[in-house]
């Protein structure tokens, strides 16, 4: 149990004859980056908000960092840190002045607070800002702040709820390079809908569906499960072979069970893996075909999750 940094056993919650969380069994080691995904309404901030101590459960327990958060002790909020899906601040206030009062309400020391202060500024790269009140603060700079926010107490643990749901590309391309600049240091329970967020930088990733956890897998783990036995062929213009007179000859390999061809590009599925690595390439060069692409084919972790929770 010394190495799971969140545990929890038979959590749920209902209200009335809704059934928000089903008794949920899960548990996330030291410093896994754990994406935790489902559809809007499939009970993903319910979970969040039992395992931080914010609700009560309707039976259940949880610990995070080896603390039971689920038993309304103010003491266990020192194990973790949060950002909820909307975060607020005290726009009057500067991002130094906010950090401070977030470290007395945690009882640090003002030298601590100070130090802590200015290593959070310098992580999130608000030092240039931290003098500036946060209402002229842009979305991706206020979820940098609620990251510092969450981590100026030094928590084992990081709850992110919809972190990157109302920021621009840029605001996004910055906040997952921060939390995957966290890999190793800190264990980051990330919730979201946006599977290439997740994809990018979890490797584990749990799939929530109408508040029942359905599957919970390591990311290269899920990713050769639902592995395609598919090449993507893309023939560059001008190539001495062109891909009418491809077609036949690939159809002719005893590995090759289906082709689909749509404007230049072939897509090849095949029945023997290993025949296919072996033969494909010297097939291309053995015919002069110039190719501009070649892919063996994965599917996104979108796909997965969409085959998962439409069943």
């Amino acid at each position: 149990m010394d190495t799971l940094a969140i545990r929890c056993e038979g959590l749920s919650k209902q209200y009335g004859d809704v059934h928000a969380l089903q008794p949920l069994n899960l548990t996330v080691p030291q410093g896994a980056i754990f994406g935790f995904l489902g559809r809007n309404g499939a009970g993903k901030t319910t979970t969040i908000r039992l395992l931080t101590g914010l609700a009560v459960p309707s039976s259940g327990r949880a610990w995070v960092a080896g603390v039971e958060t689920t038993t309304a002790d103010s003491a266990a909020r020192s194990s973790f840190g949060y950002l909820p899906q909307e975060p607020a601040f005290y726009g009057w206030m500067t991002a130094t002045e906010y950090l401070d009062y977030v470290g007395k309400l945690f009882q640090m020391d003002k030298p601590t607070r100070q130090r802590r202060s200015d290593e959070m500024l310098t992580l999130v790269k608000l030092t240039d800002a931290a003098k500036r009140p946060i209402r002229g603060f842009s979305g991706g700079m206020m979820q940098r702040l609620g990251i510092a926010q969450a981590l100026l107490h030094e928590p084992p643990v990081l709850f992110l709820d919809e972190p990157t749901s109302a920021l621009d590309p840029a605001g996004r391309h910055e906040l997952l390079a921060l939390l995957a600049s966290l890999r190793g240091q800190v264990t980051i329970f990330l919730s979201s809908h946006i599977l290439a967020d997740v994809e990018r930088i979890c490797d584990t990733i749990g799939i929530i569906r109408e508040g029942e956890l359905v599957l919970v897998a390591g990311r290269d783990e899920l990713m050769e499960q639902y592995a395609t036995d598919s090449i993507l062929l893309e023939v560059a213009k001008g190539s001495p072979t062109a891909v009418s007179t491809l077609l036949p000859i690939l159809q002719s390999q005893p590995w090759v069970q289906q082709i689909d061809q749509e404007n230049g590009r072939i897509h090849l599925h095949v029945h023997d893996v290993a025949a296919a690595q072996q033969a494909i390439l010297p097939l291309m060069a053995e015919n002069q075909v110039q190719l501009n692409r070649f892919e063996w084919i994965r599917p996104s972790l979108e796909e997965i999750f969409l085959s998962i929770s439409d069943k």
